[in-house]
Order: structure tokens, then sequence, then C-alpha cells
């Protein structure tokens, strides 16, 4: 009979920490994405809006990976009124040649986390200017932490500010920062300023009204929109986009159902008809990133079950390598 390996949140984030490996195993998924032979169906969403909550379902077969991903994320937006994380979820692989079932990674939304986290720092790596060193980060959450210290691994960064709706969870993530990452991190209540003082800023929220202006982007800033990932959600006003140099989304297929691309398109300032350069075309070279450091560049990033797919068999393939998990047979 099959063997399942079951792996445990804690065994998961002992193999798995958001470090340069973890990044690189993100951008990899991107640069296959971009040859085309990835299959990679809609995201399936099942919405329940008594409880103000939403699960996810992603994945992505890769050809030459031995396995495929299927990810279930709840995201579950009042729970922190009750005491819980918003976010949670597992991740199943399944072999590719059998579609036998491999392995079960119990890990509460951590995966996901990383992934998202380490897409912004591919973002940050191939389109944020070589000498940024100042971040504003919109939102409080666990992945406006995250992202922050993703992007710091591939950028210099020196300063950070926090812009959140509840000014006291902003004031309590700087101050964990700047002890953590030792550098000068601070909360920021005017978001005008928070965003116009930043040379890369990264919206983190499920927000379904804009949060950053038009009027407030600077030339040489990359803005990484990672919050908007349902037909509901925005971060940047619609104009974002027409002040924009350049344009990056991770699935342009995607980004018009669920991203930041979707608001632009119904406010008609962008055109249906236009083409963009996807993610993984710059990470392949395949199109140029930032022209000049006065660029201003918006990567809107949804999340693609190719990540998934990448972060659970990259979880997997070390497991295997110390012996971690679980071993049952079905």
């Amino acid at each position: 009979m099959p063997e399942v390996k079951i792996l445990t949140e804690a065994e998961l984030r002992a193999l798995v920490p958001l470090d340069i490996d973890a990044i690189e195993c993100v951008e990899q998924g991107f640069a296959v994405l971009a040859d085309g032979s990835v299959v990679m169906p809609p995201i399936m969403t099942l919405m329940v809006p008594d409880h103000n909550g939403e699960v996810c379902v992603k994945s992505a077969y890769v050809p030459g990976i031995d396995s495929f991903a299927m990810k279930m994320s709840p995201g579950f937006f009042d729970n922190p009124k009750l005491g819980l994380p918003s976010t949670s979820g597992l991740m199943v692989l399944f072999a590719s040649k059998t579609g036998m079932l491999e392995a079960l990674l119990l890990d509460n939304g951590y995966l996901t986390d990383v992934r998202t986290a380490a897409a912004g720092a591919v973002a940050a790596r191939r389109l944020a200017k070589e000498d940024a060193s100042t971040v504003c980060v919109i939102g409080a959450g666990v992945q406006a932490k995250l992202q922050l210290k993703a992007i710091a691994l591939v950028r210099p960064i020196s300063a950070a500010v926090i812009w959140a709706r509840d000014k006291v969870k902003a004031e309590a993530l700087a101050s964990e920062l700047r002890e953590e990452m030792g550098i000068d991190v601070s909360a920021q209540e005017d978001a005008a300023i928070a965003v116009s003082s930043a040379d890369i800023v990264v919206t983190t929220t499920p927000s379904n009204t804009p949060l950053v202006m038009a009027d407030w982007l600077r030339p040489g800033q990359l803005i990484i929109a990672m919050g908007s990932d349902q037909e509901h959600k925005v971060e940047l006003e619609p104009a974002c986009l027409t002040e924009a140099d350049l344009y990056v989304p991770d699935s342009q297929s995607q980004c018009a159902v669920k991203g930041e691309l979707r608001s632009a398109l119904v406010a008609g300032v962008v055109s249906p008809e236009r083409a963009f350069p996807e993610l993984g075309d710059i990470v392949t070279g395949k199109v140029a990133g930032r022209g000049s450091d006065g660029d201003i560049i918006i990567a809107d990033l949804t999340g693609t079950g190719v990540q998934d797919t990448a972060i659970a068999t990259f979880a997997r393939q070390r497991a295997e390598t110390v012996g971690a998990g679980t071993t049952f047979t079905s």
C-alpha cells in the first residue's frame, strides 16, 4: 500500500525558514511558469460571508517535478477577535505520474506565508533600485512582518515605516521589528507620508477600498501589491497603474480577475487588450525590468499555484534529507 508522509507545522517551520533558499525556490517557480509548460487552473474560491471568511484552493502541475501540490487556504478575517489567526490551511502532495497521495503538509498556512513573502522578495530583487534602502509596509499582520524581512534579504534595507488602520497594531509591529531586525522601524499615522517616504511600498491587507493613492507615488518607487487576491479586494487606487512606467503581474489572467489589474479594468483606466510582462518574464530575462532609477513599477502579486507546488516539493525534499515527518500506510 502507498506510504503517506505527514509533516506538522513545527517540523515545516524548522525545515523551511524564510531565507534565500526559499526565495530562490519561488523564483524558480516563476521562471518555469514563464516557459508556458505549467498547467495552472484558475483559483477556486469558497466564500463564507456570514463569518467574513473565504477558502482558496490553488494548484499547479509543473513538468519535470515528480509531485504537484493542492493547497487549501482559509482566510477568516474576524478570527483575531476570537484570539485565532486570520489564515490557516494545509497542502497535499500527489505523485505527478500516478496521482497517488504522497504527503500531507499540516502547515496551518505557514508555507503559504513563506512563499508569499518570498514572491515579494523576488519582485524586490528584480524590480527595485539596487540601492533601495527604505520600505513602507501597509498593514500590520503576519504578512506585513514577513514581507519586510524577506525584502531585507535582497536589498540593503536600513529603515522602514508601518501604516495600518489600527495604530496600536502598527506601533506594536514596529517595535517588534526594530528589536528583531536591528533597523529603524517606526509607525506612521499618515498613510500619504508613509508611502511617499519609501523606496519600496508593500501592501499586505485584505482591504476592499483603496489605501494607496496615485498622487502619493514618486519616481523610483517599487510598489508590491499582494493583498488583493479576490474579486472584492483592492489596495491601490486604479489610477496608480496609469502612473506606473511598468506594471508586472504574477499572472495576468489571474490578476485581471482578482488583483489590482481587475480594479483598473473595471475603472476603465487600462485596456483589456493590453498585454503585460509577467514576473516570470522578468526573472528569465525575456523582458527587461527596471529601465531607470526614476521608473515607478507596480508588482501585482495574487499568489499562484506554481508557488505552492514549488514550496511544497521543496519542503518534502528537505524532510526526506533529514528523515523528518511521520509515515503512514494508507
